[in-house]
């Protein structure tokens, strides 16, 4: 590829920028670790906002979007389309009870909720677990979309790429701490969205490509278009829609889905200036998130389909790559080859802005967990907060360091996508219910993460796995699809027998809950009959005031985005009239969302 100085100079500009604005708030950020992994929780909604979408704009995000398109067709990205349900829960429902709680991770909530050696197990297992372990797996894939963009873009090796990319990241998120990742998320997102949306235009009106009307016409794409599976393919509709809406949305954690809210999401909503601001930043993410920022991407990948219609096309036009890091993923960086210079420098800019995002907020919200959950609960209690902050500067260059030398044995990005995703179902059902189901102890978790992980191992590694749902083409006793239900049927039996075959929680540590919190009572009865038999008031006059409303427009919130995704989309395959109903409608669920907001924001300012 043809890389100019016009090219070099909008990179180069980029990276100044992000690492000015990391020098210019690395002084406050260093004051506490209050400062360093909240901003002092006195962030603005829109702030967080933009923050919550440049986190979820990955670099290896258009590259999964591209590898569902290019194998299941538009309508694959039901996969991840249906945790829009559990986003808009976690927007009316559960961000007023994070930000209620006033802790400063999701993990300090075990020992909030929980009590005894268990919840003290609970939190520092999993601080290591999530913060390091699935954190670093996480963070490679999105490193191995880097190397692939590299490798196609700029014919770098991937060692060139990791060691250059990972050196100003982490000089960046070191320094700059939670307030540095967010301020300059909002410059990162600007620039992604520039590019993505370029680099759409620009691929649809290639000269091969023939322009919008055209490519939807074209027979490579017409099976590939439509945004809900055929439904006459019983197998298909089952894989691509009924399991994602039915089981899957409430039953998976996957980093910015998980049920109930949690990891960097969390982070950002206990980071707001109170909790209408932590709502606020929720519903943003969820709209831009789904509805609106899908559609460069998916535009890109219809159009790869032309130009690449298969695996060896790509090998074809790319030897250079190893035949182990070629995949459909590949066909996204392929198609930005014929970006003219300047734009070029854009989009690349805008990528290295995506990238730099979601690794940056990682690598704080990571550290986050090593710092607050398990070196100053576990081994140091007496730290300063100078050495906190240090400990935490510390574990980002190690966690990396890791991701990069795991992203360089990496193949595929949604393989290790379906891996992540297998690995947390039938969790979420208990994400969703603790806050609201007293009997849910630290036991019901801790078999739920065993029970999820050790099935999945099982499933995906092993000769049990291969027989049950086959390999290689060949097929197994069952269908391929059953595999996720039956990971979250025997999680879900495992765990909610543990759960009765356990003690509950003490009385004094759901009263303490329950009084700070001040969740639905529908389940919290037996706690508060007991609470008041020993002359103990637990509820105030807002208790469960909210719980049906913010039900309500969860399901209002959720066909909302639905209808403007299936709009935009409409009106981009030249469907107008069907657009234009869907926009109608969209409004109508708009202004019944409003009516709702206006009852749920009444009674958070009583």
């Amino acid at each position: 590829m043809n890389i100019t100085t016009l090219d070099w100079l909008i990179i180069a500009s980029f990276f100044i920028i992000v690492l000015a604005v990391g020098l210019w708030v690395s002084k406050t950020s260093g004051k506490n670790t209050t400062e360093y992994f909240l901003s002092g929780k006195s962030m603005p909604w829109w702030l967080l906002g933009f923050s919550m979408v440049a986190t979820t704009f990955a670099a290896d995000t258009p590259l999964l979007v591209t590898d569902i398109v290019r194998g299941d067709g538009v309508s694959g990205n039901w996969v991840w389309w249906a945790f829009l349900i559990t986003g808009m829960l976690t927007v009316f429902v559960y961000a007023r009870l994070w930000r209620k709680s006033n802790v400063n991770t999701d993990m300090e909530f075990y020992e909030l909720r929980y009590g005894g050696k268990a919840a003290e197990f609970l939190r520092g297992f999993r601080s290591v677990y999530l913060g390091l372990i699935f954190n670093v797996l996480v963070m490679s894939v999105v490193a191995l979309a880097a190397i692939k963009i590299g490798g196609i873009m700029l014919g770098l090796t991937p060692m060139q790429v990791i060691v250059s990319t990972s050196i100003v990241i982490v000089i960046f998120s070191a320094i700059g701490g939670f307030r540095g990742v967010v301020y300059t998320d909002f410059i990162l997102f600007s620039i992604a969205m520039i590019g993505a949306f370029a680099a759409a235009y620009y691929a649809v009106n290639l000269p091969q490509v023939g322009g919008l009307s055209q490519l939807m016409s074209n027979q490579l794409v017409l099976d590939k278009a439509p945004m809900l599976p055929d439904f006459s393919n019983k197998a298909l509709l089952i894989k691509l829609l009924i399991v994602p809406l039915a089981i899957q949305w409430w039953s998976a954690w996957y980093p910015g889905a998980e049920p109930g809210g949690g990891g960097y999401i969390a982070q950002r909503m206990l980071a707001a200036k109170d909790e209408n601001h932590a709502i606020g930043a929720t519903f943003f993410f969820n709209i831009m998130h789904y509805a609106i920022r899908p559609w460069p991407w998916i535009l890109v990948a219809l159009a790869s389909l032309v130009i690449f219609p298969d695996l060896q096309s790509l090998q074809t036009a790319f030897p250079h790559i190893p035949a182990g890091k070629i995949g459909h993923d590949l066909a996204y960086p392929a198609m930005l080859n014929f970006l003219p210079n300047g734009l070029l420098g854009l989009v690349l800019a805008s990528l290295m802005a995506a990238y730099m995002s979601t690794i940056s907020t990682h690598l704080n919200w990571g550290s986050s967990y090593i710092v607050n959950d398990f070196y100053r609960r576990f081994v140091k209690p007496e730290a300063s907060e100078k050495e906190l902050v240090n400990i935490g500067r510390i574990s980002t260059v190690l966690m990396m360091f890791l991701s990069a030398l795991f992203a360089l044995n990496l193949q595929n990005v949604k393989q290790i996508f379906d891996i992540v995703i297998l690995f947390g179902a039938g969790t979420g059902l208990i994400f969703l219910l603790r806050w609201f189901w007293w009997r849910i102890n630290a036991w019901s978790e801790i078999s739920a993460m065993f029970a999820s992980g050790i099935i999945s191992i099982l499933f995906n590694f092993t000769q049990v796995g291969k027989t049950l749902f086959g390999q290689a083409g060949a097929a197994g006793i069952l269908p391929e699809w059953t595999k996720f239900p039956l990971v979250v049927l025997i999680t879900t039996i495992i765990w909610l027998a543990v759960t009765f075959l356990t003690k509950p929680e003490d009385q004094a540590v759901l009263e303490k809950f329950y009084q700070k919190i001040q969740p639905d009572p529908t389940g919290w009865k037996k706690v508060i009959q007991t609470a008041q038999k020993n002359g103990h008031q637990l509820t105030d006059d807002k208790s469960g005031s909210q719980l049906p409303t913010g039900i309500l427009a969860t399901l209002t919130g959720t066909l909302l985005v639905y209808f403007i995704l299936f709009a935009i989309g409409n009106f981009l395959y030249g469907h107008t009239l069907q657009a234009l109903l869907l926009s109608v409608i969209a409004c109508i669920f708009a202004f019944i969302l409003i009516f709702l907001w206006k009852k749920i924001r009444k009674t958070l300012l009583q």
